[in-house]
């Protein structure tokens, strides 16, 4: 089937890497008369404007019983950050509308976690020789404190977690780094910065018809794939393809263990410790009566008090 290719493009993903692969990737388009508009985002929250709108008028569900000459194809040029905003815009419409994804941010572990290209260019020949969408499961949330719900394509972190996204996306060196493709540095910078200042904190997690109890949680995070903060392998066990959810909460205890769990964490080797927790499931509750970091797909949500409860929800991916 003949595709029309609807651009939504975040030139600033990644210091600047979202305009220079659009550049690329639109050239290529042009030589090759494949058809297409493009969409530029101009400042925060444009690219939900204009994927609402093309929600509204032009995206249509995927079926493979359609019979049209050619399918309008949403495709998305971003970070993390920009695919997050997205899929939520899209929150209201048809789940069967697809999203096609080329990574141009700092991070990209959705890519990595779905089994997208992470070079951008071989995403889009990736993207172009799909026949039919993929079915990947996505993390649902509702916060009953604040009244809020969504949708995050990586995963949902209270504690540490959030206290080092909220450190590397306020951090004057993340942008320096992303000129250089260096952006996974800025989290290694923010990590050693937060370690020290984190404290623990009381959590309940409901799980499994269970309510268990944490005095001192320190990072927690859960999850729809195995990776975190630019490549980190926090879950390697996580399924995006599978309804279940991934939970990982590690304990407040003192550096020289921390250290030891972070070389643990970055040999896959850290459910031999025992500070080192991880549930799955296909619901999870968690309520932290301490103010913390809450972030979703490195979007912060503030710090606050907060009671969510997760869930999974299929979204079509084409790739």
């Amino acid at each position: 089937m003949k595709k029309h290719y609807y651009l939504v493009i975040n030139e600033n993903a990644g210091g600047g890497t979202g305009g220079k692969v659009a550049e690329k990737i639109i050239k290529q388009m042009h030589t090759a008369h494949i058809e297409y508009t493009t969409f530029y985002t101009d400042h925060a929250g444009h690219e939900r404007e204009i994927v609402q709108t093309l929600a509204q008028n032009t995206l249509i569900p995927w079926s493979n019983d359609l019979e049209i000459s050619t399918f309008p194809l949403l495709v998305v040029l971003g970070g993390d950050g920009t695919l997050h905003s997205v899929t939520n815009a899209l929150l209201s419409f048809d789940s069967k509308i697809p999203i096609g994804y080329i990574p141009c941010g700092s991070g990209n572990d959705f890519a990595r976690g779905a089994g997208i290209a992470k070079q951008a260019e071989k995403a889009f020949f990736q993207l172009l020789k799909a026949e039919t969408p993929q079915e990947i499961q996505l993390i649902t949330y509702a916060e009953s404190i604040q009244d809020e719900d969504g949708l995050a394509v990586n995963n949902i972190g209270i504690g540490l977690d959030a206290a080092i996204v909220n450190a590397a996306n306020t951090s004057a060196s993340k942008s320096a780094l992303n000129k250089f493709n260096m952006g996974s540095l800025s989290y290694i910078f923010s990590i050693l910065k937060v370690l020290f200042t984190q404290k623990g904190f009381p959590i309940l997690v409901e799980v499994n018809g269970k309510n268990v109890e944490f005095d001192r949680a320190f990072l927690c995070t859960v999850t729809k794939h195995p990776y975190f903060g630019g490549g980190v392998p926090i879950a390697p066990m996580a399924d995006p393809r599978k309804p279940v959810l991934d939970f990982v909460l590690v304990e407040r205890i003192n550096m020289f263990k921390i250290f030891w769990l972070i070389l643990l964490l970055l040999r896959k080797k850290q459910m031999h410790s025992k500070y080192f927790h991880h549930f799955q499931s296909s619901k999870f509750r968690i309520v932290s009566t301490f103010p913390e970091y809450v972030h979703a797909d490195g979007e912060i949500l503030g710090e606050r008090s907060t009671d969510i409860s997760f869930g999974t929800e299929t979204r079509l991916f084409w790739f």
